[in-house]
Formats: structure tokens, sequence, C-alpha cells
């Protein structure tokens, strides 16, 4: 096997065992990156400083090296967390030579761990949307098709693990940002508790609902992260999947889904069934009502204070930050907020007692059916061309782009639930299609293991085409 097809954990193994050296290993996924540079995944990099860091490893080999769970491992970095070695641009003009005096937590976590940053990736600007067809830094492409979106605003760390350029990658979750490009690339995106991983460093949009999220090519690879992140024990439990039990809530997250997607989705859920799992057909009660009055009012009213403080700590004011913005729909959302049509303080209060009765909701929900997980689309749709930033088009019809991305992800998020999106299938056009499976709050390392039992159950993707 090729050493950039090995997941994080078989690398690992390979690494500590010797069965690889660390510069083989690095000058393959180097390699790897140089045959994938159409795809635009990177914003910025140091391949002479990784394989100087490899030869460094191969030449020590010490005791206390083969002990590190990352040691050797380069792992990607989205744009907007901050590193010492790599500017922190958050995908925007004014910050693109920005680079920050100290490491965001979970960077250290990785780097303490014997991690590498193998550079940071392309996002949506400001992480403001959820296509990354960034103005400033290039459109972000898809390696199933490069003429469609990654998703976003995670597109660049999604791209760069399914396309076999790293192991795995961070990006940030508000939305969707995480599980979005995991599903439309085909790869498994972890969304934790909010709260969950260490938060200082990162060019926020929302502190109430964003938070650090792995990338990998498998459930184990990801919990694993979890794990490290969250510094906790990296067991996880046994889970069977006979007598598992799946909230699917066919009103509030499939109508009016693509129907490839549809037709994925069921024949997964039918692949589950079989294997004992129990679908119980239900429907949040007042999800729609609840989630309507949350999400976007939260970030819109937090984002001006989060991006003009981040903005400060660099020497920047808050118009030069936005003087530099490229990205027409992402300029426009700026300039909203900062005009007349701005979120005000009162519909921000309104919005924060509406997200407690949404966690109330999604609470009483899990323990009245006895759910492990809810299970739904990641996203409505597969990934659609790159250019459809403001509208698209979903079965017969024209609907708002953002929107219609984040429709599924968004609700738990509101909530503060993990949230986990893994590979359910292609669709008859060859582009994957994610299940995205909830659990209740604070039950992360038990929604992990629910996803590796049903991961185990579903078909592998093969290997993107142009990959």
């Amino acid at each position: 096997m090729d050493p950039f097809e090995l997941t994080l954990t078989q690398a690992a193994t390979a690494l500590r065992t010797r069965r690889l050296g660390h510069l083989e290993y690095v000058q393959a996924l180097l390699a790897q990156t140089d045959r994938m540079t159409a795809l635009n995944a990177w914003i910025s990099r140091d391949p002479e400083g990784l394989i100087q860091q490899a030869k460094a490893l191969d030449q020590a080999r010490t005791a206390l090296s083969e002990h590190l769970p990352l040691a050797g491992i380069p792992v990607a970095i989205k744009d907007n967390i901050d590193t010492t070695d790599l500017p922190t641009s958050g995908g925007t003009r004014a910050l693109l030579a920005s680079r920050p005096t100290r490491n965001a937590i979970v960077v250290e976590r990785l780097l303490q761990s014997g991690g590498l940053i193998a550079g940071k990736t392309n996002l949506h600007e400001l992480a403001l949307g959820g296509t990354t067809n960034n103005a400033v830094t290039g459109a972000c492409r898809n390696p199933w098709n490069p003429l469609r979106i990654p998703g976003g605003s995670s597109g660049g760390s999604a791209v760069v693990v399914a396309a076999r350029m790293v192991p795995a990658a961070l990006g940030t979750d508000t939305g969707a940002s995480v599980r979005l490009p995991a599903a439309l690339c085909g790869v498994v995106g972890f969304r934790p508790s909010t709260g969950r991983y260490a938060s200082q460093g990162l060019l926020h949009l929302s502190p109430t609902k964003d938070t650090v999220g792995p990338m990998a090519r498998s459930v184990a690879d990801v919990a694993w992260l979890d794990a490290l992140l969250a510094q906790e024990p990296t067991s996880l439990p046994d889970v069977s999947l006979k007598g598992l039990r799946l909230g699917v809530s066919r009103g509030d997250f499939f109508e009016g889904a693509d129907p490839q997607v549809l037709a994925v989705m069921e024949q997964a859920l039918d692949t589950l069934v079989s294997e004992g799992v129990v679908c119980v057909t239900l429907d949040v009660p007042d999800l729609k009502l609840h989630n309507d009055a949350t999400g976007s009012t939260l970030v819109m009213f937090e984002m001006v204070q989060s991006l003009a403080a981040y903005a400060k700590a660099k020497g920047l004011s808050m118009s030069a930050l936005v003087a530099g913005v490229g990205s027409p729909d992402v300029a426009r959302l700026l300039s909203q907020q900062l005009g007349h049509d701005r979120v005000t303080a009162t519909a921000y209060a309104a919005a924060l007692a509406r997200c407690k009765k949404l966690k109330t909701a999604y609470a009483r929900h899990f323990a009245d059916h006895r759910l492990d997980a809810l299970a739904f689309p990641t996203c409505p749709m597969t990934a659609p061309p790159i250019g459809h930033d403001d509208t698209v088009h979903l079965d017969s019809q024209q609907v708002p782009t953002f929107k219609t991305l984040i429709r599924n992800t968004d609700p738990g998020s509101n909530a503060g639930l993990p949230g986990i999106s893994l590979p359910a299938g292609l669709t008859a056009e060859g582009l994957p299609v994610g299940l995205e499976l909830d659990g209740a709050l604070g039950t992360d390392r038990h929604l992990l293991a629910v996803a590796a039992a049903i991961e185990r159950a579903l078909p592998r993707l093969p290997r993107p085409p142009m990959v």
C-alpha cells in the first residue's frame, strides 16, 4: 500500500514499529500534495520544515518520541486556528501575513503529542459560508469532481484528507463547517459537544457555537484525535448494532432532499436494520420553530464583536478587516450586520432563550425514545458546482445556497450537540453522501462508538477518481 493511503492510526503504528520511516512518510505525503495542487486546498505550507523534522525524528528514534501518539504525523490545520510557524489568515486579505505569537491550545496539544503541522488549509473567507469559493485565496475544489465545491467553511481540511495529502486535519464548526465538507468530500468529520475542546486561539465567529472538530478517513482516527484534544482516555466503549436505537426524523431532515441522496440514505438504513438496528420514526417537537429563531441571529450578532476583537489584537481596525474582504457573499453579510439591518441586542437575547428551549426539546426527545443517536442526511444535496454562492438548483427548484447546505446540521449545532458525518455511499453520479449522527449533549464518546459500529456495516468509499 502507498504510504499516503494509510489512515492516521495505521501510519502511527507503522512509524512506531519502524516499518515506515518518518522521512519516507513525509515525502510520500508531499509528493501526493504536489500532484493535487489543482485542488487549491492550501493557503500556506513549509515543506522543507516538514522534511527537516522528519529527518530529525529518524535520526533520534528515542524512546520518548516512540511513545508520543502522533510522533511524525503531519496534520493539516484550518487557517482560522492560530499557529506560530505559519500565518493565520482566515482566508481574508488583511490577515494574509498575520503571524500569531502563540499556538491555539488545540494545536499545542497536537504538537505535544508529537504531531507535525502539515500546513494551513483553505476556507470560506472568514469561515462565513459553506462553499469555500474564496475570492481572496481562490476556489477550493472537490476531489470527486473538481468542478464542484468541497463544502465549507472547512473545505480545504476535508479536501486534503480526502485527496490523501494528510491522514487527518482540524477544522472549525459553527453550524456545519466540519460535517458539511466531510460529507461532500467523503470523509469523517466530528463536531464535539460545544465546549468540549479548548477554544483559545481561534478566529471566532460565534463563541456560543464555534468549536474545533477533527476530520479523517475513519471514525477510529477521529475518535483518537477527540481523546487527545479533550484529554481523555483513547478507548471507546464496545457498541453492538443489535438493538441500537436510531431516531429517523423524516419530516425534519429528509423532506425536500435530492432523490439521489435519499436513495443512498435509505440503502444505508436498510443495511443497518438488517444488522439489528432499530430505526424509530419520529419528529423533534418544535425543532423548526426554535431553530429558525436561533442560529443565524446568534452568529450575526456575535460575529462583529469577535472579528473586531481578533483584528484589534493584530493591530487592525474593523474597517481595515472589512476593506480586505474579497468574497461578495461575505462582504454582503458583514455590510448588513454593520448597517441598519444588523441584529439587535433584543433579538440576540431572544435567540439565546430559544436556544435553551431547543436544548430542552432535544434532551426530552433523546430520553423519551431511548435513542443512541439521531440519523439523517448530513446535507440534503450533493456538492453543487462552484460559483453558485447565492442560489443552487435542488430537485427542480432554486433555493438559497447557504441555508440549504446547512439545513440539517444547524439545529444540533444550536443545541450544542455532538454530531458526526460519515460516508454513507455514492450517488449514481459518483458523488459522496454523508450520514450524520447526532448524540445527546455530552455523550461524545458513546456517539463515536456508535459511529464506529455503523461504519463497519457500511461499504467503504473508493479513492476519489482524480486521486
